[in-house]
């Protein structure tokens, strides 16, 4: 059986491969999860929904839709962007996803020939990096700063590459880093792009769950020229397995997304985009946001409370004001892909930063999630992980 070139091109996670190690150990302090805590699933309330659902129009949940989403969705989707996020858009901006990872390969589809360009964050989301190489991306990284981007880097990286197509782009509490940019690097960011004949990918899987600072605009809230592609999601904020997203472009671009839906998976399930709809109806999203916020928000900054307690001064670490991670650079000559064996021996986990570089990657870097860890385990898991972080820096 001989596969595609594009099969070749397909690397394996890092995430999965460190899930394999920890595979079986149930005492693992694991800090390696890139998942909202199941805890904080609204089950009562989507139950309520759904049961609602069934009764008033139970076959329609079951019934085949539309290839670009429930309609009622599309309304109150088209409303949330306008009121909350402040994007101008009609429906016919708005196309429903099975997922944001969805429109990363429908960007892919729609945008990348051979030899194209990708351009990058460095480090960014190795979802997005895999979703692009299988087309036969090159890959360009632009550096950041406590700030997001470095636009000064990024004008380079554009005139030296006149294949770029495409760039991507999480402004909002990037994975894996944490980091959001700054209102004048978004804006900056804008102005520099809008010279160029490229599309922006501007992936918000995060953006609600910010619990400091106040909210930014958008790229896509700056789009002029209509160059940006803004996937949303709920997979954050009411759960993973539904599978519910939305891609807001221009009419175009929403149109060509839609009609490559109905290649590849014909429409996204219409009972997910029910439930959420009469979840939505029904009940608060923003207030169950705002129960996120604050459990995040205490293990967020109990984490770096340890962090600056207990690991030693020579490691850097990011202190984000919302998201999942945060971000630590261990001194030069460490590899903390050797160093996790080290861990996963003291019952620890945590990511390897390499796998999030397009190129090769930085080896000195981890990625560390704290929504998924409890307070105790947060207290105990930092102290073990610092002194397993001291051995290895006392042995360079």
């Amino acid at each position: 059986m001989e596969f595609s070139v594009r099969m070749s091109r397909i690397k394996a996670s890092g995430i999965r491969a460190v899930q394999k190690r920890i595979a079986g150990k149930n005492d693992i302090i694991s800090f390696a999860a890139g998942l909202p805590d199941p805890a904080l699933y609204p089950l009562e309330d989507l139950k309520a929904a759904c049961d609602k659902m069934f009764k008033e129009n139970g076959t329609a949940a079951f019934s085949y839709g539309l290839t670009k989403g429930y309609g009622p969705l599309i309304d109150l989707l088209t409303e949330r962007m306008n009121k909350r996020e402040g994007v101008q858009c009609t429906k016919d901006n708005i196309c429903i996803l099975s997922g944001s990872q969805q429109g990363l390969g429908m960007s892919a589809l729609m945008f990348i020939d051979e030899g194209d360009v990708v351009i990058t964050e460095n480090p960014s989301y190795l979802g997005a990096i895999n979703a692009f190489r299988p087309y036969g991306a090159e890959f360009a990284g632009v550096d950041t700063d406590d700030d997001g981007i470095v636009i000064e880097d990024l004008e380079r990286v554009l005139k030296e590459n006149p294949k770029a197509k495409l760039i991507y782009v999480i402004p909002n509490f990037q994975n894996p880093t944490g980091k959001a940019w700054t209102l004048q690097r978004r804006k900056q960011f804008m102005e520099v792009v809008s010279k160029y004949d490229v599309v922006v990918v501007e992936d918000n899987p995060y953006g609600d769950l910010r619990f400091k600072g106040e909210q930014l605009p958008h790229l896509k809230a700056l789009d002029e020229k209509g160059q940006v592609i803004y996937l949303g999601s709920f997979s954050k904020i009411l759960s993973p397995g539904i599978r519910v997203a939305w891609a807001c472009a221009s009419p175009e671009v929403a149109s060509m997304i839609e009609e490559l839906k109905e290649t590849n998976d014909l429409q996204s399930p219409e009972l997910t985009q029910m439930l959420v709809t009469y979840y939505m109806k029904n009940f608060d999203l923003e207030a169950h946001i705002k129960e996120i916020q604050v459990v995040y928000k205490e293990r967020c900054e109990l984490m770096v409370e340890m962090i600056k307690r207990y690991f030693p001064k020579e490691i850097k670490f990011t202190n984000p004001e919302g998201g999942m991670f945060l971000w630590l650079e261990l001194p030069e000559g460490l590899d903390s892909d050797k160093i996790l064996d080290d861990a996963v021996a003291n019952g620890l986990a945590y990511i390897p930063g390499e796998s999030f570089f397009s190129h090769e990657g930085v080896k000195n870097t981890v990625r560390m999630n704290f929504t998924m860890v409890h307070d105790e385990q947060i207290r105990e898991g930092i102290k073990k992980l610092g002194e397993v972080f001291r051995k290895h820096i006392d042995a360079m």
